[in-house]
């Protein structure tokens, strides 16, 4: 569902927007796909469908001759030419041209391509023939064809540079990647230190500041979360945040300003527990700035650390939790880190199960860069870093110090442990939201709907920047997707309080045994014509014979209810007057083991 009022652009030079790619690739969290695609390991299969993974990124171009693509200056004084994306798409349709016409290596440049280069200028010409030399690089690099992929890679190399156009800084980074590939491979290198995103986002430094200040996309989800929050702890006067992955922390001098402007119910606690497993004095020094803010305002503030040196060793009572305030859970691209580890993202979601917060905010890239195939990982890469190369290049024109800092620390380092590495030793992972939403699920985390308020925030803050007018808010189910040009880049959801749920397959006889006892308990054959039939409810109020035979032998109505039960009493154990409100009675049959379990605690 498409957030109308929220779209900035309408589809820029006549290119198709594009929400999501490849819809039939769905992932879990290891990479194996769920419809058993990727468990063929046989090469020319893997490699046969990244040409139509091409196909949906390069589709739309073959009326590129005909339509006017350079656009006049918009109110920002920006000039709308191809994007980097675009050229990219360009290429790719014009590769799988050439696959299908058998040319290979160098001489894909030779090829003739009709008009498919018509009305581009010489510069996006130029960068459409080095976006195809790196997409045939990478298929030899696919193949194993190594010193094939290094000849194309030289002349890659010869025509890129980071600090050139921003088609020339894309293919700069990912045919450093490709070359790193193959001597891992080749057995010439065996490894290299990967940076740590996390600690190096800690320090307030000129580059960070510079990210968070001329690029939408960290205020966008800032605001847009912590407005969530805000209404979510509207009557709460003590409030207690856990962030897993607090970073500089600047997020929480948002909703410090917007507590003290809170009148009707004054603010007696606001708490924010961090939580990481090293750089303990970079958080302690967030924590310090945070408290000194906080006394500026005149707001009653405490900062915890929960420090551990492995998430499996988190748990709910390293937190310090009083009762009487209300938790809210922060995870802004954090659990993305953890898809190499499911084990302490599965832990983690249970230590959260059973804090039981309010709400948990989610933010995290939208994007597949989790594929077990290394084509096809390249390529979703390829497209979204040309996005965001654009997206910088826009947003950071003035600013060619930090940006180069951003590409080649942050993009560049994650461009290389993406396509160069595998196994536990590649840490940049991505998996979009849907595969996020199924994760969830699995643990009672039902999806909550953002506020017009929250989505309202995220246009305000579009409104502010000069190049808003390029990035798109769109919803997919509940949650708000932040985009460039229609390319999806982050998603943010929040999710509301835990629930039970019980959805246990039966066997054919447990149906059938099922299908005769409701026949005894919704239709009786003794009826008179003139009565009125017993409500399915009245009949069930009853301990009748067939009801109580249904509760006694079919195993999912024990398990049901047993696991409900134990979900309420954990959540009253420290309550000496209890008041359950019950939404259909029936019998109240389980009263009884409520009263057990209480007898049985004493």
């Amino acid at each position: 569902m498409s957030f109308d009022v929220l779209s900035f652009s309408d589809k820029i030079g006549g290119f198709p927007d594009k929400l999501s790619v490849c819809n039939n690739v769905s992932e879990s969290f290891n990479g194996a796909a769920i419809d058993g695609f990727y468990r063929d390991d046989s090469l020319q299969q893997q490699l046969q469908y990244p040409l139509g993974l091409l196909n949906d990124y390069g589709g739309g171009f073959k009326r590129l001759h005909t339509e006017k693509r350079v656009e006049e200056a918009d109110d920002s004084g920006v000039d709308e030419r191809l994007s980097t994306e675009d050229v990219m798409r360009v290429a790719g349709e014009l590769f799988i041209q050439s696959s299908y016409q058998g040319v290979d290596g160098l001489s894909v440049l030779d090829c003739d391509f009709n008009l498919s280069f018509s009305g581009l200028s010489d510069e996006e010409r130029r960068d459409v023939e080095l976006a195809l030399l790196l997409l045939a690089a990478a298929e030899k690099v696919g193949y194993r064809e190594y010193e094939r992929a290094s000849r194309l890679l030289k002349q890659c190399e010869l025509m890129s540079s980071k600090t050139g156009n921003q088609v020339q800084r894309v293919v700069y980074y990912f045919s450093e990647a490709l070359r790193e590939k193959i001597e891992r491979e080749t057995g010439r290198v065996s490894s290299k230190p990967v940076l740590n995103f996390d600690e190096s986002m800690m320090r307030p430094n000129p580059t960070m500041l510079a990210c968070h200040g001329e690029l939408p996309f960290p205020q966008i989800i800032q605001f847009a979360g912590i407005q969530a929050i805000v209404e979510n702890v509207a009557k709460a006067k003590r409030i207690h945040i856990i962030d897993l992955s607090i970073k500089s922390g600047v997020q929480w001098t948002v909703l410090m300003q917007a507590l003290v402007s809170r009148h009707e119910c004054p603010i007696e606690l606001l708490k924010v527990t961090a939580v990481a497993t090293d750089g303990k004095w970079l958080i302690e020094s967030t924590g310090k700035r945070l408290l000194s803010f906080a006394r500026s305002l005149g707001l009653p503030f405490a900062f915890k650390i929960v420090m551990v040196s492995d998430m499996l060793d988190l748990k709910e009572d390293l937190f310090e939790l009083d009762a009487k305030e209300t938790v809210a859970v922060y995870a802004v691209m954090i659990f993305r880190s953890m898809l190499v580890m499911p084990n302490r993202l599965e832990n983690i979601m249970r230590v959260i199960r059973h804090i039981n917060p309010c709400l948990m905010v989610v933010s995290e890239v939208e994007a597949n860069h989790n594929s077990p195939i290394f084509v096809n990982r390249f390529i979703e890469t390829l497209f979204f870093c040309s996005a965001y190369f654009d997206c910088l290049a826009t947003c950071m024109k003035w600013n060619h110090e930090n940006r180069d800092i951003i590409e080649s620390m942050y993009f560049g380092e994650g461009i290389r442990n993406t396509v160069a590495t595998e196994g536990e030793e590649r840490k940049s992972r991505n998996v979009k939201f849907d595969v996020w939403r199924a994760f969830f699920v699995r643990y009672g985390m039902e999806e909550a709907e953002l506020s017009m308020s929250s989505l309202y925030q995220a246009y305000l803050v579009l409104k502010s920047f000069a190049c808003g007018s390029f990035c798109t808010l769109d919803m997919n189910g509940k949650c708000l997707l932040v985009g460039w040009k229609g390319t999806p880049m982050h998603s943010i959801s929040s999710r509301s309080h835990l629930y039970v749920i019980s959805c246990l397959p039966m066997s054919g006889k447990q149906s059938r045994e099922l299908s005769i006892i409701s026949a005894k308990l919704f239709k009786p054959k003794s009826m008179p014509k003139t009565s009125k039939p017993s409500h399915p409810d009245e009949t069930m109020v009853n301990l009748s014979p067939a009801l109580v035979t249904c509760s006694l032998k079919l195993p999912f109505i024990h398990v049901t209810r047993f696991a409900g039960l134990r979900a309420i009493f954990e959540n009253v154990a420290s309550s000496k007057r209890v008041h359950f409100i019950d939404m259909a009675i029936r019998s109240g049959a389980y009263c009884i083991g409520m009263s057990s379990e209480s007898s049985f605690s004493k």
